[in-house]
């Protein structure tokens, strides 16, 4: 099933009311959750200029699970860090713990660059959506040719993935190469949907449906005005560890839980995808990347044995110094200017999951099994409660 927004401008409304209105969801923020930092106009990794996400949705059937057919609750997301511009952008990874997989990162860490989009998907579909994205850039010229050989290109993708096989027939293979083409022919700058949507659709976050998030930030002119954003895919935790804003709502909120055996509770994984205007190489940008985990430990996250927590980060500066014949000048931000940029990976990262929570809607998918969204009522009450709210 195809899904895609819907825009709607009134005057008078904010950018975040805006950017509200065009996903049809509220936001962490929209209830009154404070955040430390100042986000960007949508606050979302789109607010790096450049920088586009699509998505594709696949939900459909109900009842018990029957291995081919369903139900189906999955997706593609793809992140392009020029639009459909190629011109490859340094990068650097991080894996917390390693239960999981993001394609490319052993020539992401060679070379220092990244070639092309990230993808995001289930565990099952990494290798249709790797070889998806191979074709569309084929097809799309999305690649620079070798020296003397303008139409022979390779490609190693960076695909990462979560597990969404509670809600979904994971093997039943339902994603396709047409999926991943129509992500990533759907890739846009603006406000960027989230919760049930691509990648992130059958995903469980603390217990709670979990799923796709983003968020920003702005530095100050002091610290270079540079725009930090992060996308997260966001598939595990323990409820009773969930923390928002400093508040312990996991322990505030212990029912809803979904009936999952106790191997199930906790594990899981998640994705992370940091994207910069700040002219950094890439050895500072696994710098960031290795920044992603404090967001996450704010929200609750420990890295549990079965969880997958795979992180890059990208740079949109520098354009043009993957040349393949011509020596680049380069420009590098001095370490000692990093650490704004540090502490604004932790606040987006932190961010990100909470919008991936808020924006989550209750699914019911393979075997009847029902996952919970986060109450907002319940929260905003919460929130209160410990005197959390502006």
């Amino acid at each position: 099933m195809r899904k895609s927004s819907i825009f709607v401008l009134f005057l008078g409304l904010s950018l975040f009311q805006l950017a509200t209105f065009a996903q049809g969801k509220p936001r962490a923020r929209d209830l009154g959750i404070p955040f430390d930092g100042n986000p960007g106009p949508h606050n979302a990794i789109t607010d790096v200029n450049g920088v586009t996400v699509g998505h594709e949705t696949l939900i459909s059937g109900d009842g018990k699970l029957e291995v081919g057919k369903g139900p189906i609750r999955t997706g593609v997301t793809a992140i392009l860090p020029r639009g459909r511009t190629y011109d490859p952008v340094f990068a650097g990874w991080y894996s917390l713990n390693g239960n999981g997989e993001m394609t490319g990162t052993t020539w992401v860490e060679e070379s220092g660059f990244m070639e092309g989009p990230v993808m995001i998907t289930n565990t099952h579909s990494v290798g249709v959506v790797r070889d998806a994205v191979i074709q569309w850039q084929l097809k799309n010229k999305h690649y620079d040719g070798l020296p003397g050989y303008p139409d022979i290109f390779w490609a190693l993708p960076v695909v990462a993935e979560t597990y969404d096989g509670l809600l979904n027939d994971i093997n039943g293979f339902h994603v396709t190469k047409e999926h991943a083409f129509h992500a990533l022919d759907a890739a846009k700058s603006g406000p960027v949907p989230e919760g049930n949507v691509g990648g992130g659709t059958g995903m469980v976050c603390h217990g709670f449906k979990g799923g796709i998030g983003t968020a920003s930030r702005l530095l100050s002119p002091e610290n270079g005005g540079y725009t930090v954003g992060a996308l997260v895919q966001a598939n595990y935790g323990y409820r009773a560890a969930l923390t928002i804003a400093g508040v312990p709502v996991g322990k505030e909120i212990s029912d809803l839980m979904p009936q999952l055996k106790p191997a199930s509770s906790g594990n899981g994984s998640i994705i992370v995808v940091i994207a910069t205007d700040a002219p950094l190489l890439p050895h500072q940008l696994k710098r960031l990347a290795r920044r992603a985990p404090i967001g996450i430990g704010r929200m609750g996250g420990i890295g549990t044995n079965g969880s997958g927590d795979i992180f890059i980060a990208f740079s949109t500066a520098n354009p043009g110094a993957a040349n393949r014949e011509k020596k680049a000048t380069l420009q590098m931000l001095p370490n000692d200017k990093m650490t704004p940029l540090i502490l604004a990976v932790a606040q987006a990262v932190e961010e990100a999951i909470a919008n991936a929570l808020v924006a989550a809607e209750t699914m019911t998918g393979a075997n009847d099994l029902t996952i919970y969204a986060l109450p907002h009522e319940r929260l905003k009450k919460i929130m209160k409660k410990y005197n959390r709210q502006p």
